[in-house]
């Protein structure tokens, strides 16, 4: 069985950390707490790697080519859950926030 491609390990390695960390997409949860609302309950911290997964696009060679793009929709969901006035532009679709099995 293959490993991920190095560049998908690094970019889950590095949306986990941010997550973690509070410092994920400071420019729209900078004001939010997030991390109580988030990583409390395992079905949103699921939601939202779900959606970092979904979005994250991956080439040929193996590299991510759009880690920026996944790791903004993920902030806007969490921004949506702590800010009920956010929305989110464009809207999710439903391949966006579909929890695969």
């Amino acid at each position: 069985m293959a490993q991920l491609p190095e560049d998908v390990r690094s970019a889950l390695r590095f949306f986990a950390f941010y997550l973690a960390n509070g410092t994920l997409v400071v420019d729209l949860l900078e004001n939010f707490d997030y991390r109580s609302n988030v990583l409390a309950y395992g079905s949103g911290l699921e939601q939202v790697f779900a959606i970092f997964v979904n979005v994250l696009d991956v080439n040929d060679a193996g590299e991510v080519t759009n880690y920026g793009d996944a790791e903004y929709r993920a902030a806007q969901w969490i921004r949506r859950v702590c800010d009920s006035t956010y929305q989110v532009d464009p809207p999710f679709a439903d391949w966006e926030i579909e929890l695969p099995l």
